[in-house]
């Protein structure tokens, strides 16, 4: 009992302090999930289309059966309207599901952007482009205030929460599962990218989320805009021999009060075949800002992705290294994810660098 209602506590401080203030789910893979990223990563790959899914799970150690739980896919195409400029369009699905209360954000969009080449050439590893992309789509929130309890529910004469017996004493809640209106929401986004030779390349970008503030409010009547998000991204491939590179790569996102960046690299191995077999195996560290507090080393992320030919999987597991360490035992969040990109017919290849 005093262990389920331990859990129960947890859960909904992390939802208050976190999820009600509609901050957006970031996977650490950030690399292998670029439309959810910034819609100017629409069609930036080597072949004719992709598909990507990423799946996250948060303090399981602590929620138990109730984490935090990230699912992500996209798919992109990618089609040639002239020798140097390409169009492209795309599809991205993501659902959260945040601890006790069950706090659900689903979101649908659809990617369009437009790829111009500023140098080099089609068939030389010296290209360079120039990526203006957008998202527009729908969401809606969800909470589960039945798996709930607020402070007028708990019993002072059994000292525990009677949920079933005691009225909320909350205003606004009018069924046990509420839903916010569905929102119309738009992103935008350029990425700029460089290939200075084999293995070598640069690439740098920045996207702005939730550009109309659309209001998530549970309740009718009432105001609550979601705040809009910005992103910067930076990375890139520095050859070490002919088969090893160093694959650097920083991402940094802030959303009202809240700032986010991870940043760090990985080691890639390829054995240069025609049907080409690497491995990546990198470390990335996490740091959140909330107001003037001061920065924390929320996480230290650890990270391996085998490439196959056209498929890429990763998986990576966040280590806690915040306060929080001490309830979770460093325990954070696990996360696996999976690319398929299918070859191009030279009509619409493009040289893109590895991300």
């Amino acid at each position: 009992m005093k262990n389920n209602f331990y859990i129960a506590l947890t859960g909904l401080l992390l939802l208050l302090s976190n999820q009600l203030k509609a901050q957006d789910p970031v996977f650490s893979q950030f690399y292998a999930s670029p439309l959810h990223v910034n819609p100017a990563m629409t069609g930036v790959f080597e072949g004719k289309f992709r598909v990507a899914l990423n799946y996250r799970d948060q303090w399981s150690s602590v929620l138990r059966e109730n984490p935090f739980r990230t699912i992500g896919a996209s798919f992109d195409i990618r089609n040639a309207i002239s020798r140097s400029d390409f169009f492209s369009l795309g599809l991205t699905v993501l659902s959260d599901e945040a601890g006790i209360g069950k706090f659900i954000q689903n979101r649908v969009h659809l990617s369009g952007s437009y790829m111009r080449q500023m140098g080099g050439g089609r068939y030389r590893r010296s290209d360079q482009f120039l990526i203006a992309g957008g998202q527009v789509g729908f969401g809606q929130n969800r909470i589960s205030w039945g798996d709930l309890w607020f402070d007028n529910q708990f019993d002072i004469n059994t000292w525990t929460p009677s949920p079933s017996t005691l009225p909320t004493g909350e205003s606004g809640i009018t069924s046990d599962n509420q839903s916010t209106d569905l929102y119309l929401d738009a992103n935008v986004g350029l990425v700029y990218y460089a290939l200075l030779g084999d293995n070598r390349s640069i690439y740098f970008g920045g996207a702005m989320h939730h550009l109309n503030s659309p209001n998530i409010s549970f309740f009718e009547g009432s105001n609550d805009l979601m705040y809009t998000r910005w992103v910067g991204q930076i990375g890139g491939q520095v050859p070490i021999t002919e088969q090893l590179s160093l694959l650097p790569s920083a991402m940094i996102t802030g959303q009202g009060p809240f700032l986010q960046s991870i940043a760090g690299g990985s080691i890639r191995y390829s054995n240069n075949d025609r049907q080409e077999l690497a491995l990546r195996m990198g470390a990335w560290t996490r740091i959140s800002q909330r107001n003037e507090n001061g920065s924390v080393l929320e996480s230290i992320i650890a990270g391996v992705v085998l490439e196959m030919e056209d498929w890429n999987v990763g998986i990576s597991y966040d280590i806690t290294t915040s306060s929080f360490s001490a309830a979770n035992n460093s325990r954070g969040a696990f996360e696996v994810s999976f690319q398929y990109i299918h070859p191009a017919n030279r009509r619409v290849s493009v040289n893109c660098p590895k991300f």
